[in-house]
């Protein structure tokens, strides 16, 4: 049963905004200069204003004061160009300037409102606040004693060559002000370009990591404790034919169910114990009804918004695999029934030639009458097949791949189907094509000859009719080698014919010693095949169905040794 949610609106998960930053981050350069020109123009308009209406009781002030706004403007107008206009990178001696207008415009109002002592002088203190988290220490310094400079000048022409003591008082504050502005801002500078370099390579890790789980091959899919969908890759949408875009922040659990049971149990085992599974497996039911089994593992982590944990799970089609392993497998056995072969074929090969022997010698006595030629013709022709029939045995365990040496595989066809078209069993209506390039790899011409020989050979005599085989040679692709394997650069081998097919009670026996399709057959020939493709570290898949032909495909390394084999 899936979890419920609380009534009333389900809350969705909690998910960092990337493109908002944190709360204590600091204003970037472009963020100040707005700030720092707004406030110049606000106090350039008012100290305009101000000059406009005393202009009739002090021109000559006046005058200098507007001239001084003009100035104000027009840099205002050069610096917001060159940052917001003409998006140029602002160096030191650009914001340098730029303090050097606003602490004339400071000093034309101080002056201008003729009170040293009122709260005007505190601009000063904002300007260098503010440029201290654009300049570094010794561009700071410098502008701050600028300030004290300009602030003592200016006190000392509006009261003369004397100051009293309050005057002195704010200038050594604002001298101690302006010291411990200077190092706060260093360091908030300091910690904003940290903060802006952590945050830089956090979105980096972000995107690299939104790069990696769109683009692997395992599924990804994230359950929050509500049983809802909270994240979901591409290749889990597609192993689970599901709409992801759509379901994000919906209830998930029950589309888990009829798709894969155990996807669904280790969901919502996370959920609710907050159980985790390292290695497990289990199957995937998709709409077609094809099924495939899966790698599962599954982690879980909690949110503070939420009482129930969140449940990753990753999972992977390991259909390849467990093919690949029953190939092993299906070798290992071939294996072993290949020495016992062998060795029965030597212990019956020698009584059975004594046998023959003996009862040729009879059937030449002149005693023997008609009736016990007949039989002794006959058990000579009876122990000549099973003479045969051991040799095939024996050529079943020999099969070992001894000499390697770089061959074009391509050839090597062409003339196995030039002489599968002379064999006795090869139907006239029989087409046999060669296609593909000459591609090179090492290994055992003999084997290979064999292989591409019972392929071909087994699709003719399995016809009932006209039949069509194709034999195809090329590098294979990387797409086309299942997973699983340690093949990394392999030659592919295919044989396709147009023919009845396997029957389904043989298909799943096919490579088995003894087991054949065909009346009269030894069920040999595939065995062979799998065991001369496994000496070259190869593997050999077969698709075939009722009516719809048979295709083997091989692979087979493009650079082999002989001591790999051994």
């Amino acid at each position: 049963m899936e979890p419920s949610a609380p009534s009333g609106r389900a809350a969705v998960p909690t998910v960092p905004d990337r493109r908002r930053p944190g709360k204590n981050t600091l204003p970037d350069q472009r963020t100040l200069l707005t700030w720092l020109f707004g406030g110049r123009l606000v106090l350039a308009t008012g100290v305009l204003l101000g000059a406009g209406l005393v202009w009739t009781e002090r021109p000559q002030e006046s005058f200098i004061v507007s001239i001084a706004v003009v100035f104000a403007l027009m840099f205002t107008l050069y610096g917001a160009g060159t940052v917001f206009l003409l998006r140029r990178a602002p160096t030191n001696a650009f914001f340098f300037i730029q303090a050097l207008v606003d602490l004339g415009l400071v000093t034309t109002i101080l002056h201008f409102a003729g009170q040293p002592q009122s709260a005007f002088p505190a601009l000063y203190v904002l300007v260098v606040a503010a440029y201290s988290l654009l300049l570094p220490p010794a561009w700071v310094a410098v502008t701050a004693i600028l300030a004290s400079a300009l602030f003592l000048g200016d006190t000392v022409w509006s009261h003369g060559a004397s100051l009293d003591t309050a005057s002195w008082a704010q200038i050594v504050v604002f001298n101690l002000v302006f010291a411990i502005v200077a190092v706060l801002g260093h360091r908030l500078r300091e910690a904003g370009m940290e903060q802006a370099t952590l945050a830089t390579e956090l979105q980096r890790v972000r995107l690299e990591a939104d790069d990696i789980l769109r683009n692997i091959r395992s599924g990804v899919l994230t359950v929050d404790g509500f049983g809802r969908l909270a994240f979901i890759n591409p290749t889990a949408e597609r192993l689970l034919d599901l709409d992801g875009e759509a379901l994000i922040g919906l209830p998930v659990l029950d589309q888990l169910k009829s798709r894969s049971s155990e996807l669904w149990a280790a969901a919502v085992a996370g959920i609710r114990n907050g159980r985790k599974i390292s290695r497990g497996e289990g199957m995937v039911v998709q709409g077609a009804g094809r099924m495939f089994p899966i790698g599962l593992s599954t982690t879980t982590f909690r949110q503070e918004a939420q009482d129930a944990p969140s449940v990753t799970a990753i999972f992977t089609d390991i259909s390849d695999l467990k093919e690949v392993q029953e190939l092993h497998m299906r070798a290992e056995r071939l294996e072993a029934v290949a020495e016992l072969s062998a060795s029965l074929a030597h212990e019956i090969r020698n009584p059975l030639a004594s046998i023959r022997s003996s009862v040729e010698q009879l059937a030449r006595s002149k005693h023997a009458d008609d009736d016990e030629r007949f039989l002794s013709g006959l058990i000579v022709r009876e122990s000549d097949r099973l003479s045969r029939l051991l040799s095939e045995f024996l050529d079943f365990a020999r099969v070992r791949a001894t000499h390697f040496a770089p061959l074009d595989l391509h050839s090597v066809v062409v003339a196995v189907v030039r002489l599968i078209r002379a064999h006795p069993d090869c139907r006239p209506d029989a087409v046999i094509t060669v296609e593909g390039e000459h591609t090179l790899l090492e290994g055992d011409e003999d084997l290979l000859h064999r292989v591409v020989a019972n392929l071909v050979l087994n699709a003719v005599q399995a016809a009932r009719g006209p039949i069509r085989i194709t034999v195809t040679v090329a590098a294979a692709q990387a797409s086309e080698i299942p997973h699983g394997t340690d093949l990394e650069h392999a030659v592919r081998l295919q044989v396709r014919d147009n023919g009845p097919g396997i029957p389904e009670e043989v298909r799943e026996r096919l490579f088995q010693p003894f087991v054949s399709g065909r009346s009269g057959g030894s069920g040999l020939g595939l065995a062979i095949v799998q065991r001369a493709v496994e000496a070259h570290r190869g593997l050999v898949l077969v698709d075939s169905g009722p009516g719809s032909g048979t295709t083997f495909t091989i692979f087979l390394p493009a650079k082999m040794v002989a001591e790999d084999a051994a």
